[in-house]
């Protein structure tokens, strides 16, 4: 059976909906009540969200030679290297004992990529994609988003005794949830993930962005041995608060790493919606195809002060990155103001302005 044709990029695909507006405004004073009370705590500004880092290392990101016209696309039009960071984290906007669980994320940073930048990424020079290991956002609207952020912001700065205690009982609960072929997106985020290796996992944007003249989502999958023999792993967390950093570091220094990045083309808007992240996008209408390779050479992970000082550096955000990938529907549009919000917050806290990282150089080392 042959795949549909790939939908074409229209700005008509994405819709504004009703009280957009209300929910960035309600995500904003989230934001803010999370990074005002992680501030107070820890005397620094650190992220909103996927405040913990687990490693931040560097890397090349080569284009395949060879793809077909519908894949090259935008940064990935004509065969290419380009300078990468990839940071590793967990998703909670304070910096918890790895026994409390949580999706995993990536953040992946393509240095030095041509094309015209998207409004208020002109000094950027780069393209950002951020990724968490499942296929599907936990909301379907900003509306949504916000109800849930507000609820996580609650959490925050509340006994980590009762957090750990509260994550045992809900990766139970979620266990149940996948004997039986269900998953809780809520349930997940609020500490009931599984305590998987990061390096195993399978990250995915989870909402559409623009790819060139199509429009598609994006996954990093793992495929080097030293990585694919830790999917599924469970790490041991009991009395290691940074198990997860831990464990990262001794795969990376001894062996790096070889990923992926892989696309998958909306082929039917009914079945593949531009605005309703819930909505997973059927493999089998249309598969993620590999565009890319990022390599990671063996290297430490995380060096205390070292990598403090990287991640105050760094900034994360769907918008840092070219018009010909333009993040799409909105979940993304309420991400714009916020992700921008959150990055201004650090920088006037800990009276560090966040710099735009053009090459590998610019890092601290």
């Amino acid at each position: 059976m042959s795949q549909a044709a790939p939908v074409r990029y229209d700005p008509s695909v994405e819709q504004l909906g009703k009280g957009e507006a209300d929910a960035v405004a309600q995500l904003h004073a989230s934001f803010k009540s999370i990074l005002d009370t992680t501030s107070a705590d820890y005397g620094h500004a650190v992220r909103g969200v996927h405040a913990k880092g687990h490693g931040i290392v560097q890397g090349r990101l080569s284009v395949k030679t060879g793809l077909p016209p519908e894949l090259a696309q935008g940064i990935f039009a004509v065969p290419s290297d380009y300078e990468a960071i990839l940071r590793i984290s967990t998703a909670p906007g304070d910096l918890l004992d790895d026994s409390v669980s949580a999706p995993r994320g990536v953040g992946l940073k393509i240095l030095g990529v041509p094309g015209e930048p998207l409004t208020g990424a002109e000094q950027d020079g780069a393209q950002d994609f951020l990724m968490v290991n499942g296929p599907t956002f936990g909301a379907p609207d900003p509306a949504t988003f916000a109800k849930n952020l507000k609820l996580l912001a609650a959490t925050t700065d509340k006994a980590e005794g009762a957090k750990k205690a509260l994550s045992a009982t809900l990766r139970v609960v979620e266990g149940a949830l996948e004997t039986v072929g269900l998953k809780s997106g809520l349930i997940t985020q609020l500490g009931g993930a599984p305590e998987v290796h990061p390096l195993g996992e399978t990250y995915y944007t989870q909402t559409p962005f623009r790819y060139g003249d199509y429009i598609a989502k994006f996954s990093l999958a793992p495929v080097s041995a030293g990585l694919t023999e830790c999917t599924g792993v469970k790490v041991a967390v009991a009395s290691r608060p940074d198990a997860l950093r831990e464990d990262v570091a001794e795969t990376l220094i001894e062996q790096g790493g070889v990923w992926e990045l892989r696309v998958q083309l909306c082929r039917d808007l009914e079945k593949m919606p531009v605005e309703n992240p819930t909505i997973e996008w059927d493999e089998k209408d249309s598969p993620f195809v590999t565009v890319a390779t990022l390599t990671v050479a063996p290297q430490a992970s995380w060096t205390n002060g070292l990598s403090q000082a990287q991640e105050d550096a760094l900034s994360f955000s769907p918008w840092h990155g070219v018009v010909a990938h333009q993040p799409l529907g909105s979940v993304n549009r309420a991400r714009r103001e916020t992700y921008d919000y959150a990055s201004g917050y650090r920088a006037d806290f800990n009276k560090c302005p966040v710099h735009a990282v053009k090459m590998l150089e610019d890092l601290p080392a």
